[in-house]
């Protein structure tokens, strides 16, 4: 599942927006009692402005048209009681606030074709990442998973950072990884890692052989036209694992990636591979032979956290890294679906509410 990382916007629930009309009718109904109480001294007619000013913010140009008229309608008729309608001065104040009004109301305008634009953006964008980034089920095979991924840019739906997993004959084969940089450049390298993983992950080769497929598949990618700046430099930090069905173990290969998290028994044990590969994509073209997986055990009570480094490298206002391992400690949680929520919200209030950074999290547990 996808979770937002800052506060929802501006809007606000059409229950409250309706509501929220009474106040700019009442800066109307105000500006007009106190104008007949102060006497013909007096003028409060030009703070009339600020009902469709108001306006503006919580309702639509529709809306707001109608309130700037009730306002300039205000105006006219406190220069009717006034006896001073005719006059140079009124007239000016009333010529003013209905130029103030078409321009807000214009203003408004501008803004709704904005927002319209931006939520065919968000449509859009949300389509990618499901295609993309696709949803995994609660349940693949013998294991129970759960997952968050957040974008670190503020409209964003899809980033850097990927994650999926693949049924294979006796096991699940899981991937994480997270892209060198970010932007369309990213979204595109994660598009091409996760498409040749889902495309051999099923057909069961060693996992080695599987490794070095993704890696010349990042490397032929980055490896651009000769003189090309930016050829050469791109790779994705990973881990990629084959979790047994019939047997309690799992086998690693860790690509410059953070080394995964198993819960159990009240402590946390980082897989820590003794000897890590290069990132994909860095060092050339390889071959099977070029990578070892290693084994652990990984039993039916285990919960296994794979994460990015924007877990692990979020910053607290003081400055402190997130201590992800000093809190899984604490919680002792057993079920993957609240363990990748609480590390999410943990995160978010260590950071003060903000991310950096891309956050992808992966909780699998065994559920025969």
């Amino acid at each position: 599942m996808r979770l937002q990382h800052r506060p929802p916007g501006p809007r606000q629930p059409r229950r409250h927006r309706r509501a929220l009309i009474a106040v700019p009718l009442g800066v109307i109904a105000t500006i007009m009692v106190l104008d007949l109480v102060t006497g013909p001294d007096i003028h409060l007619g030009p703070l009339l402005v600020a009902a469709p000013a108001l306006t503006a913010a919580i309702g639509s140009a529709r809306l707001t048209a109608l309130v700037g008229a009730l306002a300039v309608a205000a105006q006219i008729a406190l220069g009717l009681v006034f006896g001073r309608v005719t006059t140079a001065d009124h007239q000016a104040q009333t010529v003013a606030l209905f130029l103030a009004t078409v321009f807000i109301v214009a203003f408004r305008i501008v803004h709704e074709r904005h927002e319209q634009a931006m939520d065919q953006v968000r449509s859009v964008a949300d389509a990618a990442q499901k295609v993309l980034l696709r949803p995994l089920p609660p349940r693949i095979g013998e294991l129970c998973i759960a997952s968050v991924y957040v974008a670190a840019e503020a409209e964003a739906q899809i980033g850097g950072d990927l994650f999926a997993a693949v049924r294979a004959r006796k096991g699940t084969r899981v991937l994480i990884g997270d892209v060198r940089g970010k932007g369309l450049e990213a979204i595109g390298d994660a598009a091409l890692l996760l498409g040749a993983f889902r495309a051999a992950a099923h057909r069961f080769p060693p996992l080695p052989r599987l490794v070095a497929h993704l890696h010349n598949t990042v490397y032929w990618d980055a490896d651009g036209p000769p003189g090309d700046p930016a050829a050469g430099e791109g790779f994705v930090t990973a881990a990629v694992l084959e979790i047994h069905d019939d047997e309690p173990l799992l086998e690693l290969i860790s690509c410059g990636h953070p080394p995964p998290l198993v819960l159990r028994e009240g402590g946390v044990i980082p897989l820590a591979v003794s000897d890590p590969s290069l990132p994909l994509g860095v060092g050339g073209e390889q071959s099977e032979r070029d990578y070892a997986a290693e084994s652990f055990t990984y039993r039916d009570d285990d919960l296994l956290l794979l994460y990015t480094d924007g877990v692990i490298e979020a910053r607290g206002p003081g400055g402190a890294f997130y201590p992800l391992a000093e809190r899984l400690a604490l919680w002792r949680e057993t079920e993957p679906g609240r363990l990748v929520r609480r590390v999410h919200e943990d995160l978010l209030a260590h950071t003060g509410g903000s991310l950096d950074d891309d956050v992808a999290l992966l909780a699998i547990k065994r559920c025969p």
